[in-house]
């Protein structure tokens, strides 16, 4: 199988990690003319300029910030990201800009997760967007707690429902590692019998019963700061 890299997911976190001192500086560095460079785009942005151009612009921001560990610059620009494209239903923007909230590790970082969650399952966004957002649930959820089994098996099924080729595969083999390793670490699972008694006991192999239970992650993650009135936009949803 050819190895497509994965834009969101972490995976392994030796991979990228610079070899010397002498990479870091230039990474930081790349990353400082990458920062001066999207402020003056921005600076230079007209009053009427689309909204969706300077939320790019902010996301991208972001994004360099958090790398330099300019956490709270970094979220001042992705909240600002939130609103713009959320304004212009861009709801995978908006998703990723969450994902940008979350790192930046501040007060409402877990309520932004569980807002990029809620759009990442609600919408049909980028899967591998879908997968990271959960990947950070399964991360910061004790071994024992069922919150991650249920990020996990969520995963699995938005990639198996929306993933094509050249990711689908690869990400397929991704979230399946993944179950098998919260089932490992949540009830010492090991061998492919577990495994599946393991999905039946916690009722993981029926969506209809998995995904309320997400629900229920994302309000204890939001809990009451929520930036868009969710039931509106579940009414509007097309009706299948």
């Amino acid at each position: 199988m050819k190895y497509i890299p994965l834009k969101y997911v972490k995976e392994d976190q030796a991979v990228g990690n610079a070899d010397s001192s002498e990479d870091a500086k230039e990474s930081t560095g790349m990353l400082k003319r990458l920062v001066a460079d999207l402020r003056e785009q921005l600076a230079q942005l007209s009053t009427g300029a689309e909204p969706l151009r300077r939320a790019d612009l902010l996301l991208q921001l972001g994004r360099a910030l958090v790398r330099l560990e300019m956490r709270p610059e970094a979220w001042a620009m992705a909240r600002e990201a939130v609103d713009l494209y959320l304004a212009e239903q861009a709801w995978e923007g908006a998703a990723q800009a969450c994902d940008i909230l979350f790192l930046c590790d501040q007060p409402e970082s877990l309520a932004a997760l569980g807002q990029g969650i809620w759009l990442s399952v609600t919408y049909p966004i980028d899967p591998e967007l879908s997968v990271a957002l959960l990947q950070h649930v399964v991360d910061e959820t004790p071994p024992d707690a069922d919150g991650a089994a249920v990020a996990a098996v969520t995963a699995y099924y938005l990639v198996d429902k929306r993933a094509r080729e050249p990711q689908r595969e690869h990400l397929l083999i991704f979230t399946s590692q993944l179950l098998a390793t919260v089932a490992r670490r949540h009830s010492g699972v090991a061998g492919q019998e577990d495994f599946n008694r393991w999905i039946e006991a916690m009722e993981l192999n029926d969506p209809g019963l998995f995904l309320p239970r997400l629900r229920n992650v994302v309000d204890v993650l939001v809990q009451d700061e929520w930036w868009f009135d969710r039931d509106a936009l579940q009414a509007a949803l097309p009706v299948e």
